[in-house]
């Protein structure tokens, strides 16, 4: 990677960073990059993607076609990724002419639960017991200790997409059937106490940093809150989750974001529940309550530009704004929901909300984290979220 003398920022010359995915994580980054006089690049072959509609070029093209990724290395100075599910030949393609953060290699391990959870146990991190099935020999097999568990599939799952509770080894094997027999994961379930997840933000010379541990809530699958203040998470409990996360980014060199998403079982002890090569959900509070979001530190380890560690400067609660709380017909309720103090509203510039949709996310900030959570619920009541 380039570095800060390298890149001429303010020069007069045009840099470009490249994004593969034109989703709202994209988007946010193309922002992150424009604040910082960067040009920016999005390959995405939906035409009204989030980040290709706000983006400086936007090449719209199947994330394999030759020519498209052809077109994106030669306008980019380095490239990067918005979702795991982009195909890792590509960025191994790319990254023959172009530096690519994360690497091809690094997303590949995210993208197979069996690759990620062996990569977890090298790096001496904890996960939850678990089988691998891919053969009728392999799902005899099963141990039934492994019972109840929820089947994953291996590959293109996320957001609970792809998961199946079983509590007996007949349930196992309808579950598997249904899924069509594909390569999956098996995980026991494990008494939960609740949920966090660590970004951390790894750059090309090995500096890695961190942004506070967030406690976070899921409802059917898909991150509802976040809450990040002081006290959120037992001091240990959160020095141990950093550690594991940066251990989980050394074991593969990973220069990037990666999200790492945690279980605290009910004993108090920590286990990994998988890892997202990029910028989270579970981080965009840090936009509003931190002076380096999660953005503008994907653009830095992306650009070869120094790490510095973020320092959050305000409690805060993320609420997830999916489709669900979109009258038909209207919209919701903003007017009511901006008057309420230290709220900060980002929406995606999706056109079309549905069951289950990122939408958008409303940040609260505040002095104390009883002024926040008391705003959070007001806003939460006014959209119609549950309380929490």
């Amino acid at each position: 990677m380039a570095g800060h003398d390298a890149l001429g920022l303010g020069g007069g010359k045009e840099i470009t960073l490249g994004v593969m995915g034109g989703g709202q994580l994209g988007r946010m980054f193309v922002h992150a990059a424009q604040r910082m006089g960067f040009f920016t690049a999005v390959l995405d072959p939906d035409p009204v993607s989030p980040a290709g509609r706000v983006s400086h070029h936007h090449i719209q093209t199947a994330y394999t076609d030759p020519e498209g990724l052809a077109r994106l290395a030669a306008v980019s100075f380095a490239i990067t990724t918005e979702f795991e599910n982009v195909p890792a030949q590509a960025l191994n393609q790319l990254a023959a002419s172009r530096p690519v953060a994360p690497a091809g290699s690094a997303v590949a391990i995210a993208q197979d639960r069996a690759a990620e959870k062996a990569h977890f146990v090298t790096c001496g991190v904890p996960c939850a017991p678990y089988a691998v099935i891919e053969t009728p020999e392999q799902l005899k097999a099963v141990d039934a200790s492994l019972l109840p568990g929820i089947l994953k599939t291996a590959r293109m799952g996320y957001d609970g997409k792809g998961q199946v509770r079983v509590k007996t080894s007949a349930e196992l094997a309808a579950a598997w059937a249904d899924l069509k027999q594909v390569p999956c994961v098996l995980e026991k379930m494990l008494p939960l106490a609740l949920e966090c997840s660590v970004i951390v933000a790894r750059g090309a010379d090995g500096t890695c940093v961190n942004l506070p541990v967030q406690r976070n809530l899921h409802r059917d699958g898909i991150l509802a809150v976040t809450e990040v203040y002081e006290g959120n998470l037992p001091p240990a409990l959160v020095e141990r989750a950093v550690a594991a996360a940066k251990s989980i980014a050394d074991g593969v060199q990973y220069v990037g974001v990666l999200c790492v998403e945690f279980f605290v079982l009910e004993d108090g002890s920590l286990v990994v529940n998988e890892m997202a090569p990029r910028p989270h959900n579970s981080g965009h509070y840090s936009m509003d309550a931190c002076d380096v979001s999660q953005f503008d530190l994907q653009v830095r380890t992306l650009a070869g530009l120094p790490l510095t560690q973020p320092r959050q400067h305000s409690p805060s609660i993320m609420l997830n704004l999916l489709g669900d709380i979109w009258p038909e017909g209207g919209v919701p309720p903003w007017e009511k929901v901006l008057a309420l103090p230290g709220t900060h509203l980002h929406l995606y510039g999706k056109l079309k909300a549905s069951k289950g949709r990122k939408m958008g996310h409303l940040n609260i900030t505040g002095a104390s984290t009883h002024r926040v959570r008391t705003t959070a619920l007001e806003a939460a009541r006014l959209l119609g979220i549950e309380a929490f």
